[in-house]
Order: C-alpha cells, then structure tokens, then sequence
C-alpha cells in the first residue's frame, strides 16, 4: 500500500491510513507553503541556543549571589569578633575601679581585709597577663586586627597591678627605706597628718 492512498475496509468511509512503506514521508509528502526546513532548523538552534544562554546566566547569577551571601557573612563576623575583642579589652578598666574603691575602704593600717584586698590587686592582673593569647583566642581572624585591644587589656592590666603596689607602699609593706636592708640604721620616723573641722563660731 502506498502513503496517502486509503483504502476502504468493511465500510464505505472507513479508511485505512497506516504506513507500511520503508521510504521516508519528506519524498512522498511536499512540504506546505512557506515552510522552509533550513528556517525551522535555524530557529530550533537559536531556541537551544537562547535556552543554554538562560541556563548560564541563571547558574552565574545563583553562583554571584552565594558568593556575595557568603562574603557579606564573614564581614558581619568579622565585625562582631573586633568588637567583642574590644570589650574584653576594655573589661579590666571595671576591675579597676571596683579594686581602687575597695582599697580605699581598707584604709592604710595593716589587718586581714587590707592585706587580702592588696593580694588580690597584685593577683588578678597577674593572671590575666599571663593568659592575653587564651583570653583573645575565640576572635582569631584573618581580618580582625587584635594588636591594639592586646595593648589595650595589657596596659589596663599594668595599671591595676601598679595600683596594687601603691597599695603595699601605703601599707608599708616595700622595703622602700634604707633601715628595711640595714639593721643598724633606726627606722624611718612615721609622719601623721591631722585635721580638725571648721571651728563654729
């Protein structure tokens, strides 16, 4: 049976269109008018390649947009970190002020509150001079710069320790005098200052 050739089956309008022929349908079978195959052919490129295009730009825009997300997250960390260094940093100026005020609760005489108060003063900067790399350790980063909070929280930390000195000298406590090293000089003479209110008249 030949392509487009129907042939009537029982009925009078049954037709049987079922291709049994080997050739190709483009031979028998022209095209309709105004199709042109090379048109089709060029516009199903264009199309696949306007698809791969979209693809691409999709994939580089996504892959951009990680890349920013990820960028702008470190720089928000990297923030929080030099600011939370900076607050450690600036943690032992409280300290001061609470050991300064407690010193001078102690008053100037020797007795266990005074010398405990002045252990601790010498004691705790001590300490945390020892352990500046363990204490700034957490804010470790590559764009965080920790040289001047260390400066910072070792200076502060000198401070208190040379409060807690001033301390042992008010006390009496430093061999500040030439008669603490030598047993034959006489010892130095206390000078006590008093004052009395304003007279009422």
């Amino acid at each position: 049976m030949e392509k487009g050739k129907g042939v009537a089956v029982g009925r009078k309008w049954a037709v049987d269109f079922t291709d049994n022929s080997t050739a190709s349908s483009s031979r028998d079978i022209p095209d309709p008018p105004g199709f042109s195959r090379t048109s089709a052919d060029q516009v199903s490129l264009s199309l696949s390649l306007f698809l791969c295009v979209c693809v691409c730009v999709c994939v580089c825009v996504s892959v951009y947009d990680d890349s920013t997300v990820s960028r702008q997250k470190k720089d928000a960390e990297a923030n929080w970190k030099s600011q939370k260094a900076w607050e450690v940093a600036q943690a032992p100026f409280k300290n001061l002020l609470m050991m300064g005020f407690m010193m001078w609760m102690a008053g100037s005489t020797v007795h266990l509150f005074s010398i405990g108060i002045t252990f601790s003063a010498l004691w705790q900067p001590l300490s945390a001079l020892q352990g500046v790399g363990k204490v700034f350790a957490p804010y470790k980063d590559s764009k965080v710069d920790l040289l001047a909070p260390k400066l910072l929280f070792i200076a502060l930390n000198l401070g208190g320790l040379a409060l807690g000195v001033w301390k042992l000298n008010t006390l009496g406590l430093l061999p500040t005098h030439a008669s603490d090293w030598v047993s034959s000089l006489p010892p130095a003479q206390e000078v006590e200052y008093s004052g009395g209110g304003v007279p009422l008249r």
